[in-house]
């Protein structure tokens, strides 16, 4: 009887530790509904799309804070606050530029398009080299010389996100850079069937022009040789030759005001209190737009609303079940123009750099199938910590058992998409980090982007996978190691 008893209690015993092992407490914190109710509130019309350096990036990033201050964050920003403001420099064809063709005036964003900005003050003829695909960038003589050429979409990849805003990127890299490299003072190049139907995606990212932060390589323009495009019905013009281009390009800077949101939860232990998981997500989108389907709104529901909901709803569990390490909230800023905010406080941190254990980034976790997901990071050479992987994987097993997609984080991958998110800049710094992700799908950076739009069961397994992963990291008696050895393809 008593084996018996003593058999009974180590039963007990290890179903109670299998327990706390699969659900850590404040699983049940995280709801579906909380996740919707605050998702279509982000995602609103209200904040016109949240493009940073905007009013409306800040006014959401003042909703994210009155969140954190009823959640129960403690202020873990500048100045006790919850806020790191940062500026942010944008470089931009000013409208006193002006470019004549053959004494025709051709109007800026109408009739021509500037790709690649420089301040030049150019008076010289054109060199006409036909179709992209005839031209032997490797022989050619253009050095001194304005060039220009008809795009070519042939071996160039259009099965890719967002063809429409990178076609023309390809074009330039394949066909201009070459000839850029041999001497070229300007290129010219004239729109085919597909650039011409990217236009307007394409025009709209031209004018913005470029943003980085003080110090960055586009805080002032490298470049001296402009990039031009042209509609499609100028090919005859350009064709019949002896023309010459007189163009004033005047580069202007701005800067413009973004912030990262910042928030944390004391650890319990006396030692691993000093210590931070750190959760990162990011609150800006593409604001307002070329319209499509008469609605010009980049709402940013799941880019990157679903990832900021979820946070919120992490913050919940953990506030009522703080972990043995601390736990630090970072919603970062201007993302969307070149992972500004992330950079900015991986080099202003609020707390040591070194005590940072860990990133969970994610970006854009509420789409797609509910039982699939992925996380970049977990292959090499982007795994910088197999450590970090393992909890990964263990607390998915232990709980919404995604079927994982690997092919996203391989070199091979056309999209490159672990270079295009906030945690590249923690791991560029050897902190091991990850980024979760349901992956891109047909609304990826358009209106459709919406809260109705997103799949809310799967949403919230995202969110319990980023939880448990986060428990397991926050409470594990050694940190996660980076890995010996680790460096990025690029």
């Amino acid at each position: 009887m008593k084996n018996f008893i003593l058999a009974s209690l180590a039963l007990f015993v290890s179903i109670c530790l299998f327990a706390q092992k699969s659900n850590p407490p404040g699983l049940d914190l995280i709801k579906e509904a909380d996740l919707k109710k605050d998702l279509y509130a982000f995602a609103d019309a209200h904040f016109k799309g949240r493009s940073a350096g905007t009013l409306d990036e800040l006014k959401a990033s003042m909703w994210l804070v009155e969140k954190y201050r009823t959640i129960g964050l403690l202020p873990a920003g500048d100045d006790g606050t919850y806020l790191q403001f940062f500026t942010m420099w944008r470089n931009c064809i000013s409208d006193n530029s002006s470019i004549r063709i053959q004494n025709t005036e051709y109007k800026l964003w109408k009739d021509i398009s500037v790709a690649q900005m420089a301040n030049v003050n150019i008076n010289a003829p054109i060199v006409y080299l036909g179709n992209a695909l005839k031209i032997d960038t490797n022989n050619v003589d253009v050095k001194n010389k304005v060039v220009a050429f008809e795009s070519a979409s042939l071996g160039i990849n259009l099965n890719v996100s967002l063809p429409t805003w990178r076609y023309n990127r390809s074009i330039l890299m394949k066909y201009g850079m070459p000839l850029i490299r041999r001497g070229a003072i300007a290129i010219i190049i004239v729109a085919d069937d597909v650039a011409e139907k990217a236009w307007d995606d394409a025009n709209e990212n031209f004018k913005r022009g470029s943003y980085d932060i003080e110090g960055g390589p586009n805080t002032s323009v490298n470049t001296k040789v402009p990039v031009l495009w042209v509609h499609k019905n100028a090919k005859n013009i350009f064709a019949n030759g002896g023309l010459n281009i007189e163009a004033n390009l005047i580069v202007e800077k701005y800067p413009y005001p973004s912030v990262n949101i910042i928030g944390k939860i004391a650890g319990t232990d006396p030692t691993l209190k000093s210590e931070y998981l750190l959760y990162s997500g990011h609150q800006d989108a593409h604001g307002i737009r070329n319209s499509i389907n008469n609605d010009s709104t980049y709402y940013g529901a799941d880019d990157n609303g679903s990832v900021d909901v979820a946070m919120l709803a992490n913050a919940r569990a953990f506030v009522k079940h703080p972990a043995k390490r601390s736990i630090l909230f970072v919603i970062q800023g201007a993302e969307e123009r070149g992972l500004l905010g992330s950079r900015y406080f991986t080099t202003h941190p609020t707390v040591p750099i070194t005590s940072i254990v860990a990133v969970l980034n994610g970006d854009m976790i509420g789409r797609n199938n509910t039982d699939s997901a992925a996380v970049l990071g977990s292959q090499l050479p982007h795994r910088n910590s197999a450590d970090l992987i393992k909890m990964v994987l263990d607390a998915n097993s232990e709980g919404p058992k995604f079927k994982l997609d690997t092919t996203y984080d391989k070199v091979t991958h056309v999209e490159g998409w672990y270079f295009r998110s906030d945690h590249l800049p923690y791991a560029r710094l050897g902190i091991p980090a990850v980024m979760y992700t349901s992956l891109l799908h047909e609304d990826y950076h358009t209106p459709s982007d919406n809260a109705e739009n997103i799949n809310y069961p799967k949403l919230k397994k995202m969110a319990d996978w980023m939880y448990r992963t986060g428990y397991k990291v926050a409470n594990a008696i050694n940190r996660p190691a980076t890995d010996k050895g680790f460096k990025l393809e690029r």
